[in-house]
């Protein structure tokens, strides 16, 4: 204690008594010598001054040694009036800066702020400087709404396996984004909102695929099915007044599963070559169709004229069959005089450049041997 005691002692210049210094005394007493310069001045002594607060402090701090004895305050520190305005001021600095940073709100632009009084909902701030009541009375939860979210399906490099309405499995990959609405709705509704947007967002997609045959998913059929998932997660967030807006669905992948890949190229090869020989036997069912109402259009235009002239009909008939069929075929007429038949070795007969060497006969008598007689069967 004696230790602490010299190094909490006041200096002597600090003394209230006059020093003895290296001039002796300082006159006033009788005793000859040179006057102190640092003594007071001949006309009299001042009467002391009352200590000050810094004299009571080290004179405390010397007689406790910095222990807990003596009459000092708390610490060491002093007591009484001074100390009590010295706490007041430092809990009423502490008080203000409280209620200016748990007071006063800036609000970004992009910005809204859900204020709650005592957990109930008070208001909602607009963009710029707000104030409220200081915490813990009121607090805000300040949100974007502009900012828009992406969530990935599936989150990494993993599969999302989906059976599709024709009992088929897809390996499908997509992306919803959404927003905030309604800030109230989105801070009291949902305690996990990217969970949940998730999870409406997975089981919409779900019951759409299921509905939808394999060549729809991985085809043309994408933009349907995106706008049909899109409405879907939004009307299920709607049911549960989530506060959230879908901005979109897109698909990134439909593709048949990594390890299924080439039976489902084989599977796929196969159906496209039934694809095209079922259109190619369609085309050529329709030209023989075609073909057949052609003949039966013509044969019913030559009916029409048989009706009106039924033996002029059958002549020009006999004359077009017998063109027809004598056209590509060799042809050598002869005429027999007196009805007596020659031999002709027709076999041995050398082709001529034109193969028809046509002996001309009476036309009429021609015509009317080879024209079938009137009745005759046809």
């Amino acid at each position: 204690m004696t230790i602490f005691s010299r190094w909490f002692r006041r200096p002597d210049i600090l003394a209230t008594e006059t020093p003895k210094g290296p001039w002796g005394g300082s006159g006033d007493d009788g005793n000859p010598g040179p006057r102190n310069p640092w003594a007071l001045p001949p006309g009299g002594r001042k009467p002391a001054a009352k200590p000050t607060a810094l004299d009571e402090f080290l004179r405390k701090a010397r007689g406790s040694g910095g222990g807990g004895g003596g009459n000092g305050g708390f610490g060491g520190l002093p007591s009484g009036a001074n100390a009590r305005a010295l706490w007041a001021i430092g809990v009423a600095i502490i008080l203000v800066v409280w209620v200016l940073f748990t007071s006063i709100h800036q609000i970004g632009p992009q910005q809204r702020g859900v204020v709650t009084y005592f957990g109930k909902y008070a208001g909602t701030l607009d963009p710029g400087v707000r104030l409220t009541m200081p915490a813990p009375i009121a607090d805000v939860t300040v949100v974007d709404v502009q900012k828009i979210r992406t969530d990935n399906f599936p989150v990494g490099d993993g599969e999302n396996l989906t059976l599709t309405g024709d009992q088929n499995i897809i390996d499908l990959a997509y992306s919803v984004r959404w927003d905030i609405a309604d800030p109230r709705d989105y801070v009291f509704q949902l305690a996990e909102p990217n969970e949940t947007v998730r999870a409406a967002a997975e089981s919409a997609m779900r019951a759409v695929v299921a509905t939808t045959t394999l060549d729809q998913a991985i085809g043309t059929g994408r933009t349907v099915i995106e706008q049909r998932v899109a409405e879907m997660t939004q009307q299920i967030l709607d049911d549960y007044k989530s506060g959230v807006r879908i901005q979109g669905v897109a698909i990134k992948q439909a593709a048949a599963p990594a390890r299924i890949v080439e039976d489902f190229n084989a599977v796929t090869a196969a159906q496209q070559e039934a694809i095209a020989n079922l259109n190619q036997s369609r085309s050529y069912a329709q030209q023989v169709v075609a073909r057949a109402q052609g003949e039966a259009a013509s044969f019913d235009k030559v009916y029409e004229q048989y009706r009106l002239a039924p033996e002029v009909t059958r002549r020009r008939m006999y004359y077009e069959t017998m063109e027809a069929v004598l056209a590509k075929s060799d042809k050598t007429i002869v005429e027999t005089p007196g009805g007596v038949v020659p031999y002709l070795p027709l076999s041995n007969a050398k082709r001529l450049p034109n193969p028809e060497a046509v002996q001309s006969t009476p036309a009429p008598a021609a015509a009317a041997a080879a024209a079938p007689q009137p009745g005759a069967a046809q």
